[in-house]
């Protein structure tokens, strides 16, 4: 299997690295998609061994009549569609996307320009090539597959076989001769099964592996496709996050000029009108005046602190002077909950890296006061390569989720807008883990 095939795709590196517990693996479904499609192979390979031997021989034999031209472009539309089949039964079997690997077709082109086009595509023939083999190799996963699991399914079925036939006797050459005629003789039979249960289980994974390695090489893009590929999903997840880094600018936008409209700017115009009426009192009762001008007073502090409280949201004053510790440090302070603070980072990071982690954190603790109903939590913040890893973990009730316009998915924009990811593990009942990984280099 190439490197850039594996690389390419994350379910031939999940298979190959995947748990090879024998409980997981008789557990996992992967297991018994895998088992099933080893041993039909062979008759999907004799289909197209039968198929392609016959239209290709029929096609190549009628060329002197020039029948045969259209006849082998169609036997082209044909194997190219078996190995489309083919990709999407990889898909089912083993979970993993193997892309078509195909040159654009010429769009205003002729059919006879198409089929040149085709012809000339290296995928085209190592698709015959994949075919080609599907029967050889589905002969030989066939025969380990029905061996190993037939074996095994025979001495696990061997109290049930007793009590239908007469006995059981396995034969293992010479005087090596075991006969069990009633379900307690067989249970010795039935142990030997559960043994083989463990190579017939490594013997599927292991044929799977073999046959995703070779369809993932004959089907699959080659090493400049992957790239391609690769650069172009890149592009697109660049393209995304950049959009959604602006909805979420523009949000946090009209969010700062609903709080000035309907906050500050309302107190402090209250508080204009009670120093104006206090103006025309002032020599008529001047009691009344006093009053107004103490609640004018009030206003004004409130609308002072309404502002602090905007500004401390736009961009913390603490985390510019002293940095991420000291600003999670303040947060867990004021948290409804006892929160546990630990920030390891050799230097500080940049300023953007510094303003994400910190609205992760404060965003995280508000929503852990409002909703998860926990009694402790705690935030961890620390560097991993070239990534700052931002972890924040309660003890609540879980099943937190990102949904569109929630303060979670406004987190996700923020990490996004410097290709950060942020991930929500929180399943019902808890605990809540919500990780942010932030790319950063020093």
């Amino acid at each position: 299997m190439s490197e850039t095939a594996t690389m390419a795709m994350p379910g031939v590196r999940r298979l190959v690295l995947g748990p090879w517990n024998p409980w997981a693996m008789v557990r996992s479904s992967l297991t018994w998609r895998a088992a099933v499609y080893l041993v039909t192979g062979l008759g999907f390979g004799l289909a197209w061994f039968i198929g392609l031997a016959v239209g290709l021989t029929l096609s190549l034999a009628l060329t002197i009549l020039w029948v045969g031209i259209p006849l082998l472009a169609l036997m082209m539309l044909l194997w190219r569609g078996g190995a489309m089949l083919e990709r999407r039964l990889l898909r089912l079997a083993f979970g993993v996307t193997v892309p078509d690997p195909y040159r654009p077709m010429p769009g205003s082109a002729g059919l006879l320009a198409k089929w040149r086009a085709m012809a000339a595509d290296p995928a085209t023939w190592k698709d015959l090539l994949y075919l080609g083999l599907r029967l050889p190799v589905g002969m030989v996963e066939f025969t380990v597959s029905v061996g190993v699991w037939s074996a095994a399914g025979l001495l696990l079925a061997a109290p049930v076989l007793t009590v239908v036939g007469d006995s059981v006797v396995i034969n293992l050459g010479g005087p090596l001769v075991y006969s069990a005629d009633d379900p307690l003789t067989a249970l010795p039979l039935t142990a030997v099964g559960v043994v083989l249960l463990l190579p017939a289980l490594y013997v599927t994974r292991a044929m799977a592996i073999l046959h995703l390695g070779y369809g993932v090489l004959l089907l699959g893009p080659s090493r400049a496709q992957a790239e391609r590929i690769r650069l172009q999903a890149r592009a697109e997840q660049l393209q995304a996050s950049r959009a959604r880094g602006v909805d979420a600018a523009e949000a946090e936008r009209r969010r700062i000029e609903r709080d000035l409209h309907d906050g500050a700017q309302q107190r402090l115009l209250a508080v204009a009108m009670d120093i104006g009426r206090a103006r025309a009192k002032l020599e008529e009762d001047p009691e009344a005046a006093r009053a107004l001008i103490e609640q004018a007073h009030a206003g004004t502090k409130e609308a002072i602190a309404e502002l602090r409280d905007l500004a401390r949201g736009i961009y913390p004053a603490i985390l510019t002077d002293r940095g991420l510790d000291a600003a999670i440090s303040g947060l867990a302070s004021r948290a409804a909950v006892p929160v546990e603070v630990e920030v390891d980072l050799p230097e500080r990071p940049p300023t953007a890296v510094e303003s994400i982690a910190y609205f992760i954190v404060a965003e995280s603790l508000s929503n852990i006061a409002k909703y998860a109903r926990a009694t402790r939590a705690s935030v961890r913040v620390a560097r991993e390569a070239q990534w700052v890893v931002v972890e924040v973990t309660d003890d609540g009730v879980g099943g937190a989720r990102a949904v569109p316009g929630g303060g979670l998915a406004g987190l996700a924009d923020r990490a996004a807008t410097i290709d950060g990811i942020l991930t929500i593990d929180s399943p019902p009942g808890g605990p809540t883990v919500i990780r942010a990984d932030l790319p950063c280099t020093w």
